[in-house]
């Protein structure tokens, strides 16, 4: 690390050092937010699983479809969280290559990253991510596919009950499909400044 960097990195840990808790949340009225009949759903992954393909993301129940999904686009080479890698790995054939630690000196080697959701969001397709809850964030933003991985409990109806369950966490992400930017005339483009395929991954228990 150069002497520059480590003098900025300081600097920052200096100002936090104070900070003993995050601060609190503002006050506001839940009547205030508008919802798209998320009360009202039974199946809150159903629900998740709609809004999430309205903005290209993919929803998947099962190993094997991830595995097809990541063989179809030619995406063998990827980092795993090593708690989820013991539950993954009789799934994955031999061709793929998955690693348990993010080496940062080979960003680009990884095609994609498999992390735990700590959340997400019915009413918005949102996957909420902590840094606390996942073992590796280059993992979760570097590689071109993310898979996060989401049990059917993690899931809340809209963004009033999210912001409720916000985990006790100095960085928390909320990914609302895949990496998206626009410039002035309007074109959407995906994937520039992070993943740009998102995918969740329900998995029981």
């Amino acid at each position: 690390m150069s002497d520059s960097r480590e003098r900025i990195l300081g600097r920052v840990r200096d100002a936090l050092a104070p900070l003993p808790r995050r601060a609190p949340l503002p006050d506001w009225s839940e009547a205030l937010a508008v919802r798209r009949g998320t009360r009202e759903a039974g199946d809150l992954w159903a629900l998740f699983a709609e809004r999430l393909k309205a903005v290209n993301g993919t929803p998947l129940t099962a190993v094997p479809d991830l595995v097809a999904l990541l063989e179809a686009g030619g995406w063998r080479h990827g980092y795993c969280d090593p708690a989820l890698w013991p539950r993954l790995r009789g799934e994955f054939p031999a061709a793929f290559t998955v690693e348990t630690e993010f080496d940062r000196r080979r960003v680009d080697d990884y095609q994609f990253g498999i992390t735990a959701a700590a959340g997400a969001i019915a009413e918005t397709g949102t996957l909420v991510l902590s840094d606390r809850g996942t073992s590796c964030r280059l993992g979760a933003l570097a590689p071109w596919v993310h898979v996060a991985v989401l049990r059917r409990e993690q899931i809340v109806a809209d963004l009033p009950a999210a912001i409720a369950a916000l985990p006790a966490d100095p960085n928390v992400i909320w990914v609302t499909g895949p990496s998206k930017t626009a410039d002035v005339e309007g074109i959407l483009i995906e994937g520039v400044h992070g993943p740009g395929r998102e995918v969740a991954l329900l998995l029981a228990g």
